[in-house]
């Protein structure tokens, strides 16, 4: 198949199939004789594979360990694969932190702001904002 069946076939743009290529994730199979790429079956399941791995989350380097790992199961172990989940999880838990504190410091600027038709020159959001010296928290 060629990239554009591809793409309807896993779900990713042609453009990202061509990046996951140029990226060393995907390979098209083989070219045909007017040089397109041709792609087959296990081309289609490591498209699927790379764009589940993906939309949980895993950045590219992650997804190349994960395919690493599928494409010799055999030299390698489960515990592998688990370390990659486990950094993602504790990545993750991280993030959400940072963004519960985020929402903690938009709901203060929110809620001391009158928000109401005066001149912004006395605006508790952007007075707080331009306090350089100062996290708002």
């Amino acid at each position: 198949m060629k990239i554009g069946e591809l793409s309807k076939r896993s779900g990713l743009s042609p453009h990202t199939l061509r990046y996951y290529e140029k990226s060393g994730l995907l390979k098209a199979s083989g070219r045909s004789p007017s040089n397109y790429r041709v792609y087959n079956q296990d081309d289609l399941q490591s498209a699927k594979f790379i764009k589940r791995a993906r939309d949980i989350g895993f950045s590219l380097d992650e997804v190349d360990t994960f395919l690493s790992i599928r494409s010799n199961l055999s030299a390698h172990v489960c515990a592998e694969a688990k370390q990659v989940a486990e950094n993602k999880i504790s990545e993750v838990t991280e993030k959400i932190e940072e963004l519960k504190q985020a929402l903690v410091a938009l709901h203060r600027l929110s809620d001391a702001c009158c928000g109401g038709d005066e001149s912004a020159e006395y605006c508790t959001i952007i007075e707080a904002l331009e306090k350089t010296d100062q996290q708002v928290k």
